[in-house]
């Protein structure tokens, strides 16, 4: 008797704008997480977008980010199950060395960043997309979230870390629509476990639609 063929390994896209909870819900999992923040440009990258009637850059921008490598990482852990991956120091927008992650065998990981569903129908086109979910929450509560996380990491000025957190706020509910529009999910972090857990069980949801009750 022939053995089985092996299980292919397939990834869950975590989105969300940022502050919704995307890396603590991810490591909670139990999953192996491939961080998508550390495929950020470099702060001498002069594709870098600013924000609209400001010298500032707009790190919010899926044009900030490189999108290519992700995907190649993403590619490689599915396909040989270790990659590496940049090691990115977002207080100085720099990346300072590179790590591997291994995830073996194991045939589902996690992909969360604020810009995994940008590459949702990438992922779907290649075959390795077992589902894209959009972490939501409200608002205000993100805002505070993201907040305390940012000045606690001294991830930027605290005027910019300001002038970012209200310009998100006002603009999350835009930013999960997109993100929608984009073939993510969105739900709360209980409806996200259960579809981590269908996923898992190999009865993957098409990404956008409603996992059966």
């Amino acid at each position: 008797m022939s053995p089985h063929p092996p299980i292919p390994t397939r990834v869950v896209l975590l989105a969300g704008p940022s502050g919704s909870g995307k890396s603590s819900f991810a490591a909670r999992s139990g999953l192996p997480v491939l961080c998508l923040d550390d495929f950020y440009k470099e702060a001498d990258d002069p594709t870098l977008p600013l924000v609209p009637d400001s010298s500032d850059i707009d790190w919010d921008s899926a044009r900030s980010w490189d999108a290519e490598a992700a995907l190649a990482a993403i590619v490689a852990l599915c396909e040989k199950g270790r990659t590496g991956v940049p090691v990115y120091d977002i207080s100085i927008s720099a990346r300072v060395g590179e790590d591997v992650l291994d995830i073996g065998r194991t045939p589902l990981f996690i992909a969360e960043g604020i810009f995994a569903a940008d590459i949702v129908e990438r992922c779907r086109e290649l075959g390795v997309l077992a589902d894209a979910l959009c972490l939501r929450g409200r608002p205000s509560t993100t805002f505070r979230r993201r907040l305390l996380r940012d000045l606690k990491e001294a991830r930027k000025s605290v005027p910019f870390l300001l002038r970012r957190g209200w310009r998100l706020m006002r603009a999350e509910r835009a930013i999960v629509a997109r993100q929608v529009e984009l073939g993510a999910y969105a739900c709360g972090k209980e409806e996200a476990m259960g579809r981590l857990a269908a996923a898992a069980a190999g009865r993957c949801v098409k990404a956008g639609s409603r996992a059966p009750r």
